[in-house]
C-alpha cells in the first residue's frame, strides 16, 4: 500500500488539537487559531481519509445546556500514526501523547 501524501500544516494542527483533547469545532478553532472556514472542511477531509471519526452528541443534552448539538471528533489509530509522523517534521508543535490510540514507537 502506498504511503499517504504528507498533510499540510493546518491539517496536522487539527489532528494535533484533537489528540490534545479538543474534540469539537470551537475548541479546535481556539486551539489552532484557524477559522471555521478552515477547520470544518479540514475535519471533514480528515474523517474521509480515516484519520478521525465523529459522532453527534445527544440532542437532549445540548438543549439542556441551551446550545446546538456538538459534533465530537476522535483520532483513529491511522490518524495517530499520521500525526506521529508529522510531528517529526513540524517541531514547533508541542509533544502530545498518542498512547490512548495504542501507537507504539515502532509503528510511528
Amino acid at each position: 500500500m502506498p504511503k499517504p501524501a504528507a498533510l499540510a500544516f493546518g491539517q496536522v494542527s487539527v489532528l494535533h488539537a484533537v489528540a490534545d483533547g479538543n474534540r469539537f469545532g470551537f475548541e479546535i478553532m481556539d486551539a489552532t487559531g484557524l477559522t471555521s472556514g478552515s477547520v470544518y472542511p479540514t475535519l471533514d477531509k480528515l474523517e474521509s481519509l480515516g484519520y478521525l471519526v465523529s459522532h453527534w452528541e445527544d440532542v437532549k443534552k445540548a438543549r439542556r445546556d441551551k446550545r446546538p448539538p456538538r459534533r465530537y471528533f476522535d483520532l483513529t489509530p491511522e490518524g495517530a500514526a499520521v500525526l506521529a509522523d508529522a510531528l517529526k517534521r513540524y517541531k514547533n508543535l508541542k509533544p502530545v501523547s498518542l498512547a490512548p490510540w495504542r501507537i507504539r514507537p515502532s509503528e510511528a
